[in-house]
């Protein structure tokens, strides 16, 4: 079985770049008077003079925060598309309500490379249990599946009863993913005596994965492998393993992908080992994001990958964007905190603080309120649920309750 899609996953680091920032600077001459976020974004800069990493480090970040509020004042896409949106192939919907485009392009959101190297070839049949409904998900793992040659059934996230019963009756060799959806169907299957014997691989996304279940899932399956994609991006890096089967270190940066690792407080370029936000251009045509700040923690491998791929190496987000949007809210995050609890009657001061416990970030949310009750509790989680992005526990207090000198967000973690 070749391990490698193609010989740019093989090419010399030095002509990798040489080619990705020639290609950018064609992207952004291109693009540049179609999307006025875009042009807005690289103001001042001669692109002619955006050559290495260095010099892309002068573009300015956009955060994810920022993009939610672009596309508010700017619908649908707050001016960062290249493509007219009636050029496009779908327009989808995240679940904090965000609009994403798609275009036409054959494996348009880059999972195809991700997918040949968890073992997926021509000819398998694959289960697609990402979510089809308005979300990207689905759309960005199946035109990787058949940019490769395989068919596909687009399961989404139909009863898992169904999905056990199609399983064994049309015997597909390939899962594509979440983990615990995949634990899931493996469970039902046994408790029914249903036989799905015939997967053998899955690629699995949405979250990293923990060690325990991914050694589970690999005695029932030959061979499990994770990529790390957003809605906004596809995929940006995936898993690798050697000859004999073994997994390699981390995740190998897709290609046409440029990731940097920034400090999430002053935006500065971090060298390999510190962990920092990641930060990805993506070359497309259709939809340039450059230095999308994606809130999600990694850190450079410093070390090529000995699975023989030469671009840069990463650790598997752990964070995801959970404990950066917690660990950075920025000055657009926190007015849209005061703003969602505005107009709620009753409502006088709000403070979030995050501390720590059991390896994981703990949010809570205090509001002071005339009266409370438990509509006034539930408006506000669903008000703020969009914001952090995280799962956060709402807590409200009667007025005075709350420190005089009150910030509005106080990190506990430094102290414990």
């Amino acid at each position: 079985m070749t391990e490698h899609l193609d010989r740019y996953e093989t090419r010399p680091p030095h002509s990798r770049d040489v080619e990705l920032f020639r290609n950018l600077r064609g992207m952004i001459s291109v693009a540049r008077p179609r999307a006025a976020a875009l042009r807005k974004q690289v103001r001042g800069i001669d692109l002619s003079t955006i050559k290495t990493r260095s010099d892309l480090a002068r573009i300015p970040i956009i955060r994810r925060s920022e993009l939610l509020e672009r596309q508010a004042e700017d619908k649908p896409f707050g001016g960062l598309t290249a493509a007219r949106t009636s050029t496009l192939k779908h327009i989808l919907v995240t679940p904090d309500f965000h609009f994403v485009p798609e275009g036409h392009a054959k494996d348009w959101w880059g999972a195809a490379r991700a997918l040949h190297a968890a073992g997926f070839r021509k000819g398998n049949l694959v289960i697609n249990c990402f979510s089809y409904h308005l979300s990207p998900g689905g759309h960005m793992m199946e035109t990787g599946a058949q940019a490769l040659g395989c068919a596909v059934i687009p399961a989404g996230t139909a009863h898992v009863d169904h999905q056990i019963n199609a399983i064994a009756q049309l015997r597909p060799t390939a899962y594509m993913g979440p983990a615990d959806f995949l634990k899931l169907l493996l469970e039902r299957a046994r408790e029914t005596s249903t036989d799905v014997s015939s997967l053998q691989m899955a690629l699995l996304s949405g979250q990293a994965v923990e060690p325990l279940v991914v050694n589970d899932l690999q005695m029932r399956l030959q061979r499990v492998h994770q990529c790390y994609a957003t809605p906004d991006l596809g995929v940006v890096a995936y898993q690798t393993r050697l000859g004999d089967g073994t997994s390699c270190e981390g995740v190998v940066v897709n290609e046409n992908i440029i990731v940097e690792i920034v400090c999430p407080k002053t935006d500065a370029v971090l060298p390999p080992g510190e962990i920092g936000e990641v930060v990805v251009t993506r070359l497309n045509a259709d939809y340039p994001l450059l230095r999308f700040g994606t809130g999600d923690l990694s850190a450079i491998i410093k070390e090529p990958s000995p699975c023989g791929r030469t671009n840069m190496r990463m650790r598997m987000p752990s964070a995801r964007a959970a404990d950066l949007a917690i660990a950075r809210v920025d000055a657009v995050a926190q007015r849209k905190m005061v703003a969602a609890v505005q107009g709620l009657p009753g409502v006088s001061r709000l403070r979030l603080v995050v501390s720590r416990a059991e390896d994981r970030d703990r949010i809570d949310i205090h509001v002071e309120a005339a009266e409370v009750d438990v509509s006034l509790t539930q408006s506000l989680r669903e008000r703020l649920a969009g914001l952090v992005r995280c799962q956060a526990d709402v807590h409200v207090v009667p007025p005075g309750s709350l420190p005089d000198e009150c910030e509005l967000i106080v990190d506990e973690r430094a102290q414990s």
